[in-house]
């Protein structure tokens, strides 16, 4: 059984995200449509589906990372910060945007909030290394000199 770690990390976000916008548990905050994706950006986001990209790459973060708070993923989010002639700096991601998808992401059973942070629950780790199999068997049977190795 293929984890996480095995999968490549685009492909398993995508695939997670479709999975997410059939979960009636998240939802885009109203808000979502007009907001940029922290201060580093200069427009909101292109994909409509953004919100559930989001939710997706936080879930294959605390799985690699976790426990990890708010502020950690507001920090990994976020971007440099064009200041005109002066140097660029480092600004953290929308927290409002992080804490959404996270509580949703706990409704629906994916996370476990914990004194030091979050981290992925054993159902959640389930559906996740479920769906890094599917993706997995994707990927050999692609490639015909791997496909006897399953």
């Amino acid at each position: 059984m293929a984890k996480v770690y095995d999968v490549p990390a685009d492909k398993f976000i995508e695939k997670l995200a479709g999975h997410l916008k059939n979960d009636k548990k998240i939802e885009p905050p109203t808000w979502s449509y007009f907001v940029k994706t922290g201060p580093h950006t200069e427009k909101i986001p292109q994909n409509k589906d953004w919100y559930y990209l989001r939710c997706a790459s936080l879930i294959r973060k605390i799985y690699l990372h976790g426990p990890i708070s708010v502020a950690e993923l507001k920090s990994k989010y976020g971007g440099r910060k064009q200041r005109g002639y002066f140097l660029a700096h480092h600004v953290d991601a929308s927290g409002a945007i992080i804490r959404t998808g996270l509580k949703q992401l706990e409704n629906s059973g994916y996370l476990v909030k914990k004194p030091n942070g979050r981290i992925i629950s054993d159902d959640g780790m389930k559906r996740a290394d479920r769906l890094a199999t599917e993706i997995h068997k994707e990927l050999i049977k692609d490639v015909p000199e791997l496909s006897r190795y399953s």
